[in-house]
């Protein structure tokens, strides 16, 4: 059921924008697990194919986060308004 205050469910984002993201910012799979207080480890397996069994998807409001730590918010390449 959704709630009626609750906007459009948002997608996770795929695990190669996240890697373009953590990229085009500039920052190490450590760095960018700091961003989120979290390890280099986990933002990895964030950032792992589909393909691999182990994947894990980003949260989509941990992804969002990342995107306004990391100046990148308004890129429209990573717009969190994406399905």
């Amino acid at each position: 059921m959704t709630h009626n205050n609750r906007g459009k469910r948002r997608a996770n984002p795929l695990p190669e924008t996240v890697r373009a993201a953590r990229l085009a910012a500039g920052l190490t799979l450590e760095q960018a697990g700091k961003v989120l207080h979290t390890s280099g480890r986990v933002f990895g397996q964030w950032e792992t194919s589909a393909d691999n069994v182990s994947a894990r998807r980003m949260h989509p409001g941990l992804w969002e986060l990342f995107l306004i730590k990391t100046g990148l918010i308004n890129r429209p390449e990573f717009d969190p308004d994406y399905d």
